[in-house]
């Protein structure tokens, strides 16, 4: 199995697609308390790193085969400043420190449409040099999350930097042939799951895919479904955005319905099983801000199989 490195790993997400595309995590770090609880909930053998990777030591994961992250988006979101290198949440020079160091075989970065914009294209120039002096050919997609199962359009960014001797042997995944279910059919056995009278026809109305769930930051958004604009679509789908439940609706439970973190969590992609520790502000934000697991498998898989095709080792200088 390949090895892997993550930074900023939030509640899992990318984790997750990594796993299942068959790279084994040295280490996955993340600044915040809760995620990296919710990390340790949920895989108690992952060496979980706990702080800013501005101080991360990356010595010890020299060679590993792929370093991994979902820096900080709101440097680069259209609900920011869009500031960009200026913003100190910009975390792309601590990845590019780590990555010199540790020299992996692949790099994959995810992040926010925002980063594509005409505005930050120095930026890109920039960062496809600095890893070109790494020994890094580089590209990066825009994704759509629908494409690849998950009932939400949530369209993201993957970056990818891969050594020269692997690039010809790497191909970005295609889109699935089928549509993802819509909002009713992903949940309706859990709205129904105290036995709202109301499911059946709640989930005919709710026959679209999900807009883009927002998770916001510690600075900005709550427990809700995102500004206005979300919350108008949301309704059009019988869902009350502006708040987070607890529990699906009981028995006799009349008008729109909200999410629960559960719920949200799988419209994400997460499997129910997985856990977010934390109160639902905080639970509700780590999946708000998670890259959707299918997506990140998706993408991985297509490295895995670059930095594995026969006749190659892991790692070439």
């Amino acid at each position: 199995m390949l090895t892997s490195v993550e930074l900023c790993a939030g509640a899992g997400g990318q984790a997750l697609g990594l796993e299942a595309a068959g790279f084994d995590h040295e280490c996955v770090a993340e600044i915040d308390a809760d995620a990296c609880k919710t990390l340790k909930l949920n895989r108690p053998e992952w060496n979980v790193w706990e702080g800013d990777i501005r101080q991360f030591d990356p010595s010890k994961f020299k060679g590993v085969d792929l370093v991994a992250g979902g820096l900080p988006c709101p440097p680069f979101s259209i609900a920011g400043k869009q500031l960009g290198e200026k913003d100190e949440r910009n975390l792309f020079p601590a990845a590019l420190d780590i990555i010199d160091e540790i020299r992996p075989g692949a790099v994959m970065i995810e992040n926010v449409r925002g980063f594509l914009g005409a505005v930050f294209e120095d930026y890109r120039g920039h960062l496809k040099r600095e890893l070109h002096k790494l020994g890094y050919w580089c590209d990066w997609r825009l994704f759509n999350a629908s494409d690849y199962g998950v009932p939400q359009l949530r369209p993201r960014v993957a970056i990818i930097a891969i050594k020269h001797a692997f690039k010809d042997e790497f191909e970005w995944p295609e889109p699935l042939p089928h549509n993802p279910m819509t909002v009713g059919e992903t949940l309706r056995d859990l709205m129904a799951a105290n036995g709202w009278r109301g499911t059946s026809g709640w989930a005919e109305r709710a026959d679209e895919i999900a807009p883009t769930i927002v998770g916001g930051s510690k600075k900005h958004g709550g427990p809700d479904l995102g500004p206005t604009r979300a919350k108008a679509a949301w309704l059009n789908l019988g869902v009350n955005g502006k708040s987070i439940a607890e529990e699906a609706p009981e028995i006799d439970f009349v008008g729109c319905p909200r999410l629960t973190v559960r719920m949200v969590a799988r419209i994400q992609g997460f499997p129910d099983d997985w856990q977010f520790y934390g109160k639902k502000t905080s639970a509700y934000r780590q999946v708000g801000n998670a890259f959707p697991p299918p997506v990140a498998k998706a993408v991985a898989a297509r490295l895995n199989h670059a930095l594995t095709f026969p006749g190659r080792v892991h790692q070439v200088a």
